[in-house]
Order: C-alpha cells, then structure tokens, then sequence
C-alpha cells in the first residue's frame, strides 16, 4: 500500500499535468488531430480532475460558482439587446462623422471598447467591437490590424475597473462582498490610465497607420436601428449599473440575478 504522503503527492502531479494540458489546448485553441474546442477541452479537463481522483463529484459540484455564471449570463444578455437594438451601428456612424484623423479614430474605439468592457463584459465587448471595427475600417479604408489590436487590448484593460467587467472581477466580488462602488473606485483610475498606454503604445508601434498628416475621408455608414429597443437597453444598462454602484443588490440575493436577467 502506497503511504498516504506519496498519494497525496501523485494527485498533486496528476492535478498539475491536467490543468496544464488543458490549458496548452485552450492557448491553441484546439486539441491537434480531434474536433476539441477550448469548451470541449474545458469539460474534458473537469471530467478528467474528478476521474483522476483529483476531485471528488461533490466538490467538483460546489467548484462551480453559479453567482458568477448568472450574472454573466445576465450581462450577455444585455449586450445581446445594444446589439440587436443597433447601438453599436449607431455609435460606429457617429464616430465616422467626427473621427478625421486616424489617431482620433483609434482613440474613440479604445475609449469607447474600454468604457464598454468595464461594465458589459469584456469577452461580449470584444465579440461585438470586432465587426464594427472592421466595417468601419474598410469603410475608410485603413488597415484594420491595429485598430482591432486597440480592442483586444482595451477590452481587458478596461475590463479590470468594475467587478462586472470580466468573470474574473465577478468571482472576486461575489466572494469577496467588496461593494461594486469600492472595486470601481479602487480600481478605475488604474484602468483609466492603462487606457492612455495601450493607445499610447498602438500608436508608436504602428508609426505608418498613425503619424501621417493625411485625414481620413468621407464614409456613410448604414446605421439601421430600432429606436424604442435602443432606448430600453440603454436604460436598462444604466440603472443597472446605478444600482450596483449603490450596492443594490447583493451578488448573492435573488433580486440581483432577477435585476441580471432582465
């Protein structure tokens, strides 16, 4: 019989070839050679911890934080009706008016995606930005690289100033109970200021797209939209995050999933 040390070291070594073999498959994206998305990779690699003894089926069930995942799903959901509705479209013809030079234009979209990302999730952010911005590029005609480069970049800069900003931020505020109000104000300013060094650095290290006196030229945009769902997402996202500011409700009371999935 093994001892109980040299047991409790192979699950330890078990538990580490796991977690970074799966997270080797999410890095590429794919599992070479079999139909494994990061997903199926995600739930190969659970099933594996408990499989391999590493976890029990119990624990595993109460590794699962259904606060986070519910107000993920909630903020999605929100996201999802600004798409819908057309605020997106709405907000990338707005800013084709007013954007002449390419530095302006890079600015508004890390401004605007960073903004986005603090309060809707950045991973949705991104996932609606993406063909914005390339609509809008090529509308201008620009090289889309760098200013989808800004989006990646802003949206998880941005991301980290609100407790709803990533799902990391919502494991933290709902175990944690650090108010939303605190989190912000702690952690914003730091935000704030990424925000100016990631469009900083894209400007440097693209001098040709960016340190050109040429302006950029004239561009109509279709911005069909729907006006009264506009309207309704919009305030809906805005008293939603007036009421997590207030700290109302709680991560962990049922009005704050209701108030998510509305």
């Amino acid at each position: 019989m093994p001892s109980p040390a040299l047991t409790m070291e192979a699950t330890r070594i078990t538990a580490i070839v796991i977690f970074l073999a799966t997270y080797m498959v999410v890095a590429i994206g794919r599992l070479p050679g079999f139909r494994v998305d990061r997903t199926g990779a995600t739930l190969i690699g659970a099933a594996l911890m408990v499989g391999c003894g590493v976890l029990t089926l119990e624990d595993a069930y109460k590794a699962i934080e259904l606060d986070t995942i519910t107000l993920l799903l909630g903020m999605m959901i929100v996201v999802a009706n600004l798409r819908l509705s057309g605020f997106f479209r709405m907000a990338n013809a707005w800013a084709v008016r007013r954007a002449h030079h390419p530095i302006i234009l890079l600015t508004a979209i890390v401004l605007s995606t960073g903004v986005l990302s603090a309060f809707l999730v950045n991973d949705a952010i991104c996932l609606v930005m993406a063909p914005v911005v390339i609509q809008l590029t090529r509308a201008l005609k620009r090289n889309p690289i760098p200013y989808l480069i800004g989006v990646a970049l802003a949206s998880n800069v941005g991301s980290t100033a609100t407790i709803t900003g990533n799902p990391q931020n919502m494991i933290i505020g709902t175990l944690s109970q650090i108010p939303y109000g605190t989190f912000a104000a702690a952690l914003a300013p730091v935000a704030a200021l990424g925000l100016l060094v990631t469009t900083a650095l894209v400007i440097l290290l693209n001098p040709r797209e960016y340190w050109t006196g040429e302006r950029l030229p004239d561009a109509k945009l279709a911005s069909h939209y729907h006006g009264w769902l506009v309207a309704k997402s919009v305030l809906i996202t805005i008293v939603m995050v007036a009421l997590f500011s207030l700290g109302s409700p709680s991560p962990r009371s049922r009005s704050w999933r209701a108030a998510c999935c509305c």
